[in-house]
């Protein structure tokens, strides 16, 4: 009889810790976040990335709810790994989310050891998807892709393209435009694409491989610098009076997507919740009329089509590797 008791113990006991469990969770997703979330951005500060960053991070606090606060870092170098890294690493809690740039994100761990990969992360969305551009000093005399193959050609490695880290979107473009041009040019690698149009203003670097958002930007803070050609499949509505270099004789077409991911393994509850909080800032009027004046290529990608982009990125990227590593 006493056994018999025992047992009636034990399962109401376990009875009440699963109730109990579940109530804990409930209230937990009830309440996130219960302290602010830190946002990580893998370049340097007055990027383009870091800009978005900062300026969805309050549309996102909106639609959490309570008192949601939201903390952007900035973890810049290696092309983008430190930061990457710094959130594969993250506990998955829903207290560190952080963006993930292409091709950085999946080029990195092709080209050499990485501590990440694209896969091992929850993906909450993408935002932004701006195309590559050359750009140089507005004292330069170079005026379109004609001239700078003429001056590469005369001066063989002498022109200097300052990207955002070797096999970043900007690395890539510039290695494809040498093999198309027949020109050989340097790399100088930085830690985020403000440095780059420094790089420029100072006269450091000839190039600049800047995405076209970053740089009308840059442009309209009063940087003097302009685009030699824009690298979209048909002239952007942000930059119409910028000619493509499909146009200019090289078929080449280079963006990077910037999304949003978090460490794999989110509580189903806090994923959706961050989900539904970014899909509703990416479509806020607020939001959108602020993306325009910095002009932002805004692209929405729910999780779903977000992960179709990055698989198919990564099977073009594998196959370029076999045939024109990136390595430097």
């Amino acid at each position: 009889m006493m056994k018999n008791f025992l047992k009636t113990v034990a399962r109401q006991s376990l009875i009440s810790s699963a109730l109990l469990l579940g109530l804990t969770a409930t209230a937990s997703a009830a309440g996130y976040p219960e302290r602010p979330i830190t946002m990580i951005v893998a370049y340097g500060p007055g990027g383009g990335t870091d800009l978005i960053a900062r300026l969805i991070a309050p549309y996102i606090e909106k639609n959490l709810g309570n008192d949601a606060r939201i903390v952007v870092t900035n973890k810049a170098g290696a092309g983008g790994a430190i930061g990457f890294t710094e959130l594969a690493k993250a506990a998955p809690d829903g207290y560190t989310i952080g963006f993930l740039n292409t091709p950085n994100l999946i080029s990195i761990p092709i080209e050499r050891q990485a501590n990440y990969t694209w896969r091992g992360f929850d993906l909450i969305g993408n935002l932004v998807d701006d195309p590559g551009a050359f750009t140089v000093n507005s004292a330069n005399p170079i005026k379109d892709l004609k001239d700078l193959v003429t001056y590469a050609k005369a001066n063989p490695g002498k022109v200097t393209v300052g990207s955002t880290g070797v096999g970043s979107d900007d690395h890539l473009a510039m290695l494809f435009f040498e093999r198309a041009a027949g020109v050989k040019m340097t790399h100088v690698p930085y830690k985020g694409s403000a440095e780059v149009r420094t790089g420029l203003l100072t006269g450091q670097l000839v190039v600049g491989a800047i995405n076209v958002g970053e740089a009308l930007q840059y442009m309209q803070g009063g940087a003097s610098i302009r685009m030699l050609g824009q690298m979209s499949l048909k002239r952007t509505n942000l930059a119409p009076d910028t000619p493509t270099f499909a146009e200019q004789g090289f078929q080449m077409e280079s963006a990077s997507l910037r999304g949003l991911a978090a460490p794999k393994g989110l509580p189903a509850d806090v994923r959706e919740k961050l989900v539904k909080a970014v899909a509703l800032a990416a479509v806020d009027p607020g939001y959108l009329k602020q993306a325009a004046l910095l002009f932002a290529p805004v692209r929405y990608l729910a999780p779903e089509a977000y992960e179709k982009e990055l698989v198919s990125t990564e099977k073009d990227l594998l196959e370029l590797w076999k045939v024109a590593p990136w390595k430097e």
